[in-house]
């Protein structure tokens, strides 16, 4: 049996993105296939051998702090036939177990450092360090999976010296049948939030790349009858958190709105979903897009931007609205984006079947077990063999 090693940042109960969730249930479906070792920053607990930032590096810069986790990763991976890492946190640990143990290195791309300058502000002079780890990993792994067409463009757009065919698409899964519509709306009061009347709602970390800001100001223009479910956290860094909760108090002027400042439990997070009118994703980049499949799963209509891998899940016109994003003109998307969620509020019949084909999706083409059966097929072809004796 092939011996794997996943490499990750985020692990249960410490989950807060999407590479977090994809990882959780990549793991659940290999399991069966592979002998399955995972390493994640953090203590160690169920499934999972933990990785702590080392005393020495507590006051260290964020990007100093990783390298020395990988630094720890690196030296347990030696029993392993192929090291698939996650996110560049874990990019420069698979990197050396590759090189130091003559194994193939695996990546997913969930996100590219170039494509996130934001994040310059949570890492400062760190995020440099990021970007030169995400680069020259990505041009010595043995394979590189993109979690969608869109992403596998951006991959080659931005690191055109890799070979095309070192680049597979594998698009993220959905676990359907924990993800599914609730009955229960039991948990929605406990938040201020009325069930009987109709409401929109978003899901997501206070981070740039969620277009938070672009929400706000469409929210200002989305009918005043409904609703607004604001369920964010997480922030990047503190400014972010108190530019968006600035944000708020603004809106709060002209509208009401719910504001669930929690990292909400799936059971929660599953409510919310199932008994909204409709899901809304501003998102100026995106990978693919986890959160949009977990609404669909839940039979719940989507409007979406039309960013990276979002028009792959989304079915524009049947399982929800796609938004273009310009950069450029981001006054016009705003009001766009109003647009098309007060024509789901005008017609909640067709919010209700685009949910009910948004689930039909989800079920037929996001499947984990199919993510995990071509994920084995990427490590076949990066070349890794069952047992194969260290050099």
């Amino acid at each position: 049996m092939l011996r794997v090693g996943i490499l990750t940042k985020e692990w249960p109960p410490d989950v807060y993105g999407g590479a977090g969730v994809h990882v959780d249930e990549l793991v659940r479906e290999l399991r069966p296939l592979a002998d399955i070792r995972v390493h994640a920053f953090g203590p160690t607990r169920i499934g999972a051998h933990g990785h702590v930032v080392p005393a020495d590096f507590a006051d260290a810069n964020p990007a100093l702090q990783t390298l020395a986790v990988d630094l720890d990763m690196a030296r347990l991976l030696d029993q392993r036939d192929v090291v698939h890492s996650h996110t560049w946190y874990t990019n420069f640990a698979g990197h050396l177990a590759g090189e130091l143990y003559g194994i193939p290195h695996v990546i997913t791309a969930h996100s590219l450092e170039p494509r996130r300058p934001w994040k310059a502000e949570q890492l400062g002079g760190g995020y440099q360090t990021s970007s030169w780890i995400e680069s020259s990993t990505y041009r010595e792994a043995a394979a590189i999976i993109a979690v969608s067409d869109g992403m596998r463009r951006d991959v080659l757009t931005v690191y055109p010296f890799l070979d095309p065919d070192r680049v597979h698409v594998v698009r993220n899964g959905i676990d359907t049948v924990s993800w599914s519509p609730s009955a229960a709306s039991d948990l929605l009061p406990t938040y201020g939030i009325d069930p009987d009347r109709p409401y929109v709602v978003f899901v997501g970390r206070i981070t740039r790349q969620k277009g938070i800001p672009h929400l706000l100001n469409a929210a200002r223009h989305i009918d005043p009858r409904v609703q607004f479910v604001f369920c964010a956290s997480a922030p990047d860094t503190p400014e972010i958190g108190a530019e968006t909760a600035s944000a708020v108090r603004d809106l709060q002027t002209v509208r009401d709105v719910v504001w669930i400042h929690e990292h909400a439990a799936r059971q929660v997070i599953q409510q919310l979903l199932t008994h909204a009118l409709a899901f809304l994703c501003p998102s100026v980049y995106e990978p693919l897009g986890i959160v949009n499949l977990e609404a669909m799963a839940c039979s719940t209509a989507v409007v979406a931007s039309d960013v990276g891998g979002i028009p792959e899940v989304v079915a524009d016109g049947e399982t929800g609205i796609l938004v273009h994003y310009d950069v450029n003109d981001t006054a016009t998307f705003e009001r766009d984006f109003a647009a098309a969620v007060n024509r789901l509020i005008e017609d909640p019949v067709r919010a209700g079947e685009m949910g009910e084909l948004g689930r039909i999706r989800a079920k037929a083409y996001f499947g984990w077990d199919v993510v995990a059966r071509r994920t084995m097929d990427v490590y076949a072809a990066a070349g890794a063999v069952p047992g194969a004796p260290l050099p």
